[in-house]
């Protein structure tokens, strides 16, 4: 009896593995990412001014996250970017100054009161931001159009 007789489909018919048919059910996801909720607008926008604490690398990260998903969070994120960017660069060096002996401790002053003064900023901003207000910072470069 010839083997092609016994195996339906021929003696070269390969069976689907198991992994195949388990991820048959399985869906990529969307090419496009789904518009946020005006709730999550929010949310994203207030911890986009809370970030401030950490200086400006939580604004950046929701700013190229979620700038395309939501309008509220895009302008609050730029917004609380465009703040925390120039104080960042400045308590960077101050801290860089921090390290030389003799003045470094005054500079290591100026720091702490720049990470301070973020900080209240970004907190009295994310406030505003949580209740659904845009919030504007009083002394701005707005340098991120």
């Amino acid at each position: 009896m010839d083997v092609s007789q016994q195996h339906p489909g021929g003696p070269h018919r390969q069976r689907p593995s198991a992994a195949s048919q388990r991820d048959q059910h399985l869906q990529g996801s969307p090419a496009q990412a789904e518009p946020l909720t005006p709730a999550e607008d929010r949310q994203w926008a207030t911890l986009a001014h809370f970030g401030g604490v950490l200086a400006c690398i939580p604004s950046l990260i929701i700013y190229l996250v979620f700038r395309h998903r939501g309008p509220f969070t895009a302008q609050e994120a730029k917004e609380a970017l465009n703040f925390t960017l120039p104080p960042t660069v400045l308590a960077i060096v101050a801290n860089l100054l921090a390290l030389i002996p003799i003045i470094g401790g005054i500079f290591g002053i100026v720091a702490m009161l720049i990470w301070l003064f973020m900080t209240v900023s970004g907190v009295a901003a994310g406030i505003q931001c949580n209740k659904g207000r845009p919030y504007r910072y009083p002394i701005n470069l707005r340098l991120i159009q």
